[in-house]
């Protein structure tokens, strides 16, 4: 079974497995600024609308696409080497 990155980052702090967590919550337990985070969100919302073709059948909006990067992005996925320098600590 794989996991998402959510349900690795859930693992890694000890949330239940399918938990979604507020932006306030990651922030509290990663330390990585509410202003970053909303950012990549915003990026992986854009990338939504502009680039249909790479979106999944499965993800039915772009809030769902930028959240999935933002966890991507924590969890150093390939979302990372795109969006690390917008993981600033607090």
């Amino acid at each position: 079974m794989v996991l998402t990155y959510r349900q690795k980052f859930n693992k890694k702090y000890g949330q239940p497995k399918d938990k979604s967590n507020s932006l306030a919550n990651i922030s509290k337990l990663t330390g990585y600024k509410i202003a970053g985070m909303k950012k990549i969100i915003k990026k992986g919302e854009g990338a939504f609308f502009s680039n249909p073709t790479s979106v999944r059948k499965s993800v039915s909006s772009a809030t769902a696409w930028g959240r999935a990067r933002l966890m991507s992005a924590i969890m150093k996925g390939g979302a990372y080497k795109y969006d690390k320098d917008l993981l600033v600590k607090k």
